[in-house]
């Protein structure tokens, strides 16, 4: 079964080795019909410590690497974060 991979922006890097990525979202309200914007927040691995606050960054599921993280940064996007 494939990977699933998001993409959102980083919104804390506090931690070593982790950053929290807020995925946003846009669904249809059931009721109304208006289209509502919808966010979650992911713990992601980053061994290198290279993504800041406000880097857009892509996430992959992995095995779980802690008690909330089963998430990983992906390798390849980390060019694109730096040049962008």
């Amino acid at each position: 079964m494939p990977r699933r991979v998001l993409q959102g922006v980083v919104v804390s890097d506090k931690a070593d080795k982790t950053i929290v990525v807020r995925v946003d979202r846009r669904v249809m309200h059931p009721v109304y019909g208006k289209t509502v914007k919808r966010s979650k927040k992911y713990m992601a691995h980053d061994p290198e410590n290279r993504f800041k606050v406000g880097d857009v960054v892509k996430i992959r599921e992995c095995r779980p690497l802690s008690a909330r993280k089963r998430w990983e940064v992906l390798v390849e996007d980390a060019a694109a974060a730096s040049q962008g």
